[in-house]
């Protein structure tokens, strides 16, 4: 006896060689024997055997017109022996209702499994739309396949052209495109980014890194959507004495300035003025819901992201012949440079100058302070004097004699890229950062004295990181440090702010110190700030990849860090040199340059000898 049965979804033939109540042993058509459950079985025949059956069946099945059986199956449900005797008009033989079986069991669009051998046709409607499916991945298919042949000879199709960064970056791996992507690189062996790259649809490295990020942080694009007028800042004193501000001449955010009255009996009052938006912004409005959700200011060589819109930013920054909101701390100073006394309060300040570092610097640096035959220059009184305060807060701190470190700063024109080195801790940047970090420092401790909670940057152990509860910042040699002064470009100086505000009005702050708000602030800008100046630093890498094609160079100094580590002078380049002997932190060596590659931010770099100390 041989039979037709069911196992792993597949019907196969067999014979029979034990027949129990609830299963058969059999052995199948290509010799294997096997146990399988008697509902399994759906049809005993004593002749042909099972391969010329199956064979038979198959020929047959082939034949059978599958819309045919389906308008003769009717609505009820049925045998598919009964289908087979009526579409026969006899008594079927094996190889004819196992044609019929398999037919239906291969149809399953046209045909509803309901049990052991029984079927039921789907209703017209399911079936024109599971027709429809299969004609639509058909079409599919075929277009899949036609634009993976494309890119595998390096052309690109029409249809990915405005998909190009989205496949590389944020990809929807169900969609035709990148299954047509994923296919070409199968076969050419490339990632997706070279075979791309091989098919002319990255013009712009640039635009390649730019779009990496912004389809990731910014997925809705840059802008700002329209927002509801702002609140005007309520009626403020006006402050006592002018200010002028120190930025470079690309600032548009301007958030901090600085006042000095010098009193007759040698005694000084400074002004530490700060841009005050969080008079303007409501807490859990539209405005602010945008700021705690781009959570700060995206800088890069060739531009920024503002946290804030433009119109806001207008309004708020401490721009020169205007009068402005601030948050200030007045800081009474002794002839000796001590502080005697402070106090802080919110006024209306009027910005007399908006300095420049590209202006300043030549004329206000080491070599010309205190020089009597130097040239003259607006505020020079007042920044020479701010100077000598700055130096005795450093060294009030513990920090003074620190060695100086090169920063360096981009400009880009076009194409052409200029890396600009600016020394750490001249003057201007010696006069800024203290008189910043005598804010920060001392409107945290305002926070912590009033009970007033407050976001603060800690550094313990040689670890930075953000807390909710005051702590020292071991690198800044301070009891406390909350971020503040930058309120138009960081969103926790701008809640911080408002809660300096209510800590000075003596009003209910804004947050408690158990506040969500300020625990998903906290989280929220840690994440953000690390990608962002991630991303700063990516660009900067990429800026001067750029600017070592520009100038043709191919071979440079560069000072090891540690092993094979090495970083190019000239540039805030870090990089891995080839074929060098054993080397020691701080050795001079000569390298050779070259295999720069814009997509993946990196070059090849070859010892060639060491340098004289």
């Amino acid at each position: 006896m041989y039979l037709f049965y069911e196992e792993d979804g597949d019907i196969k033939a067999g014979t029979l060689l034990a027949d129990h109540e609830a299963s058969v042993q059999l052995e199948s058509q290509h010799g294997r024997r096997a146990k399988v459950k008697a509902a399994h079985v759906l049809l005993r025949f004593p002749a042909p055997g099972p391969a010329a059956a199956m064979e038979a069946a198959r020929a047959l099945a082939a034949e059978l017109d599958t819309d045919f059986l389906w308008e003769a199956a009717g609505e009820a449900e049925f045998g598919f022996a009964e289908l087979a005797r009526e579409y026969y008009g006899r008594e079927p033989g094996a190889a004819e209702a196992g044609a019929v079986l398999l037919r239906l069991h291969e149809s399953p669009i046209h045909f509803y499994k309901k049990g052991k051998g029984r079927y039921k046709a789907a209703p017209p409607e399911a079936l024109a739309a599971a027709k429809a499916g299969l004609e639509r991945r058909a079409r599919e298919a075929a277009l899949r396949a036609e634009w993976a042949a494309e890119l595998v000879q390096g052309r690109l199709p029409e249809a990915l052209r405005p998909h190009v960064f989205q496949l590389l970056h944020k990809p929807d791996k169900n969609g035709l495109e990148y299954k047509a992507l994923a296919d070409a690189c199968a076969g050419t062996g490339l990632t997706a980014v070279r075979l791309l790259d091989r098919c002319g649809a990255i013009p712009s490295s640039h635009d390649y890194h730019l779009q990496a990020f912004l389809l990731e942080h910014f997925p809705r694009g840059t802008g700002f959507a329209d927002l509801p007028p702002m609140s005007p800042p309520p009626p403020l004193p006006p402050a006592e004495a002018p200010a002028f501000s120190i930025d470079d001449a690309a600032t548009t955010e301007i958030d901090d300035a600085f006042s000095v009255i010098f009193r007759p009996d040698g005694s000084t009052r400074v002004g530490i003025h700060i841009a005050a938006p969080a008079l303007g912004i409501t807490p859990g409005s539209d405005l602010d819901r945008v700021a705690a959700t781009r959570l700060s200011t995206v800088y890069m060589p060739c531009g920024k992201i503002t946290m804030l819109p433009e119109h806001l930013i207008d309004r708020y920054t401490l721009a020169e012949n205007r009068e402005c909101p601030a948050l200030s701390l007045y800081v009474e100073v002794g002839p000796d440079y001590a502080v005697r006394h402070l106090y802080t309060e919110a006024d209306l300040l009027t910005i007399a100058a908006n300095l420049r570092h590209e202006t300043l610097e030549p004329l206000f640096n080491e070599a010309t302070i205190g020089n009597p035959g130097a040239p003259d220059y607006p505020y020079r009184r007042e920044l020479e004097w701010l100077w000598g305060f700055a130096r005795h807060l450093e060294a009030a701190r513990g920090k003074a004699e620190q060695p100086g470190r090169v920063d360096y700063g981009f400009k880009v024109e076009g194409e052409r890229v200029q890396i600009l080195p600016r020394l750490r801790g001249n003057p201007i940047d010696k006069l800024v950062s203290e008189l910043m970090i005598l804010a920060n420092s001392r409107w945290g401790e305002l926070l912590a004295q009033k009970g007033v909670a407050g976001v603060y940057r800690a550094q313990t152990v040689g670890k930075v990181r953000m807390t909710l509860k005051p702590a020292p910042h071991e690198g800044l040699g301070v009891e406390c440090y909350a971020w503040g002064t930058s309120p138009l470009r960081r969103y926790v100086d701008l809640v911080n702010q408002r809660q300096i505000l209510a800590a000075v009005t003596g009003e209910a702050p804004v947050y408690k110190g158990n506040a969500p708000e300020l625990f998903a602030a906290v989280r929220d800008f840690e994440l953000a700030y690390d990608a962002y100046n991630d991303f700063q630093r990516r660009m900067e890498r990429y800026w001067c990849l750029r600017w070592l094609l520009q100038e043709n160079v191919t071979d440079m100094d560069a000072a090891v860090l540690k092993e094979n580590l090495v970083r190019l002078d000239g540039m805030p380049f870090v990089t891995r040199v080839t074929g060098a002997p054993a080397l020691n932190p701080g050795e001079r060596l000569r390298v050779t340059v070259g295999d720069i590659d814009l997509l993946d931010i990196d070059l090849a770099c070859h010892f060639v000898a060491r340098l004289e100390p």
